[in-house]
């Protein structure tokens, strides 16, 4: 089963379904899985799945273990978390066998991995019947998941499901979640964001390609990997500060590439957000350090040398090298776009934002500043000036 929506209590409700399933089955076990562990651990682990055992089951006390990472109900079920990001960490947890599978956030994941951890999909757990759940924030209709759900294909080769019963799919929206939600968020917040955020956001749609657009989710696909090689020998930190931090404002873009020594290119990491001037210049310094990166490359059309001088009183050993936007976004994008129509760009993973960012953007019906594509287009344009260097003869 599939939930789309953001804000929707998506998560809180799959883990009360989750609760039940293991409840109904003693000894039974049970997945909530993850790109990043950090992710499901602190969003799921620490926050959404304790929260609907207190309000949903108010006499039920789980025991969690922290070294392990999972949690044990009163009658010996076991709700484990897992990031796949962590390949030592989920192989062994994909070791046993689980009667619910649920792929929390599931956009971020690639179709690959999922194929992977539903082969685990194989507790017998009487009186439950095994099930994989799904939720996501609706990314393009090429990813995997409208395929699967909708379309009622096989993602890889596109024939028609054997069952497609067996793939359900519901929408549910922040509107049906609004007595959970501050006060005026879906009027004001969501209902202000650009088009095309706002049909993924606010009505829960997946989205389509923009005619005009620089690149398409399937040449992005064509080109993603799970993991960068070892070989990487420039890592850049491409940033696009926001003017301003406000609920209408855009977000600061920090994109993360690398480039190998064959002049093959790799996106690491989006960490963009809308965030105050000192928080984004906090995670920019954490992820430099984090990544080992070599510089940041940040847009001064709207900060000048305050931007570099944040930086600096942050860290003061940073490398930053100031560019400025002196040609169009479509015209200093071209280059990069070219990179990846040759397949040399290759995606760590899902970025669904930025992707949405990148094929949604066109210089015909584009208005929004699109933070995280220029910030992506700095990294590399700044990692292809000297990347010659570094392919081997």
């Amino acid at each position: 089963m599939l939930f789309g929506g953001s804000r929707s209590g998506k998560t809180f409700l799959l883990c009360c379904a989750l609760l039940v399933r293991a409840l109904r089955a003693p000894g039974s076990r049970h997945a909530v899985i993850r790109r990043h562990f950090n992710s499901v651990k602190t969003s799921v682990g620490m926050d959404t799945l304790p929260k609907a055992l207190e309000c949903r089951f108010p006499g039920v006390k789980a025991d969690f273990n922290r070294s392990e990472c999972f949690f044990r109900l009163p009658n010996g079920a076991e709700i484990w978390l897992i990031g796949l990001d962590d390949d030592r960490r989920a192989e062994k947890i994909l070791g046993k066998e689980f009667s619910t599978l649920y792929f929390n956030e599931c956009s971020e994941l690639d179709y690959s991995s999922v194929q992977t951890a539903l082969t685990r999909l194989a507790q017998n757990a009487p009186p439950l019947r095994n099930k994989a759940l799904f939720d996501c924030n609706p990314p393009g209709k090429t990813h995997w998941t409208y395929r699967l759900f909708i379309e009622k294909v096989d993602p890889v080769d596109r024939t028609a499901l054997a069952d497609p019963r067996l793939y359900v799919a519901f929408r549910i929206n922040p509107a049906d979640n609004a007595e959970n939600l501050p006060e005026d968020y879906i009027k004001f917040t969501l209902a202000n964001l650009p088009a095309r955020q706002r049909e993924r956001f606010l009505e829960g749609r997946f989205l389509d390609e923009t005619p005009g657009a620089l690149w398409s989710i399937a040449e992005i696909d064509a080109a993603r990997v799970l993991r960068p090689p070892e070989d990487l020998v420039r890592i850049v930190i491409g940033v696009d500060p926001a003017v301003t931090c406000t609920s209408g404002s855009d977000s600061t873009g920090i994109v993360a590439a690398a480039v190998d020594d064959r002049g093959e290119y790799y996106v690491l990491r989006d960490a963009s957000g809308r965030l105050a001037p000192l928080d984004w210049g906090h995670r920019v310094a954490e992820l430099y350090r984090e990544l080992g990166a070599d510089r940041i490359v940040g847009e001064v059309n709207n900060g000048g040398d305050l931007i570099e001088a944040m930086l600096r009183q942050i860290d003061p050993d940073l490398s930053f090298r100031a560019v400025s936007a002196s040609r169009g976004k479509i015209v200093r994008a071209e280059p990069v776009a070219a990179l990846y129509e040759k397949n040399r760009v290759h995606h760590v993973g899902i970025f669904p934002e930025l992707e949405d960012q990148m094929t949604g953007f066109s210089p015909a019906t584009s208005a929004a500043s699109p933070d995280r594509m220029d910030a992506l287009v700095w990294a590399i344009t700044e990692l292809e000036r000297d990347g010659t260097r570094f392919v081997l003869a």
